[in-house]
């Protein structure tokens, strides 16, 4: 009988191993590994223009100044200067037209500044945002930093079904900013789970469009940006160093088979 006992324990151990490897199996999709120079890759990215939310104090530009590719990174650079009537710039650059993705994983090997007033983000948005409009559309914010915090946040965004007002929920994990880190989320049908170095550190259950959720199981695409102010950082002070950075080494999509 002991024996029995052991090989159904066996069993079970490894039937189990097998439907996490199956669930949790990942195939790379869609990539940039920014092992080019210049512009990013126009095939792949676009470029957000001018003002475009939460009180941001830049002006965001397709300039070079703002966004280059060199040394194996995107970096987004964020400048204190006069343009365009604004006393700021930097870049943010998205997949929106290009590609879009329900469900995977996906990530970014990431650094950034720190400062008063800096706020880098990794996030998705719903392609359909121009039809449905903000926060009905859904976002996943993969990773946010403000200011001069030793964490970093990821937290879902969306409507609540029964008066389309905003609800989220949000995480967040201690972490050196200032040094590489691989931030990244899981995605189906049954949850978002948020990860620093595969570590994960956030999980917010989607299954059947709870609570208002079936936005999040509609196509999304990414983001990259590095907003000066705004809503949730405050301003710049006489403290902060410019020009500030986010640097991404790669940022990746792997399909859940």
């Amino acid at each position: 009988m002991k024996h029995i006992r052991f090989n159904i324990l066996l069993l079970i151990l490894l039937y189990n191993a097998f439907c996490h490897n199956v669930l949790n199996a990942q195939t790379l999709i869609w990539s940039d590994e920014f092992n080019y120079n210049g512009l990013p890759d126009t095939n792949k990215w676009g470029n957000e223009i001018g003002y475009i939310r939460n009180n941001e104090l830049q002006y965001y530009t397709d300039r070079k100044e703002n966004q280059i590719v060199r040394n194996g990174c995107l970096e987004i650079i964020a400048l204190k200067e006069a343009y365009k009537g604004y006393s700021y710039t930097s870049a943010s650059i998205n997949t929106l037209g290009k590609a879009s993705w329900k469900y995977g994983r996906i990530e970014a090997r990431m650094k950034f500044s720190k400062g008063q007033g800096i706020w880098p983000a990794f996030w998705t948005l719903g392609k359909n945002i121009n039809e449905v409009g903000w926060p009905k559309c859904g976002e996943i914010d993969i990773m946010e930093h403000i200011n001069n915090e030793e964490i970093t946040y990821g937290t879902l965004h969306w409507a609540n079904e029964e008066n389309h007002s905003h609800v989220q929920n949000q995480g967040f994990s201690a972490i050196d900013v200032t040094e590489f880190h691989n931030y990244a989320i899981l995605w189906n049908a049954d949850s978002i789970a948020w990860y620093i170095d595969d570590r994960q550190f956030h999980k917010v259950i989607i299954s059947d469009g709870i609570n208002g959720t079936e936005e999040i199981h509609k196509p999304h695409y990414i983001l990259f940006n590095l907003a000066v102010g705004g809503d949730w950082p405050g301003s710049p002070d006489s403290t902060t160093v410019f020009p500030a950075k986010l640097f991404v080494d790669y940022v990746r999509v792997y399909s859940l088979e």
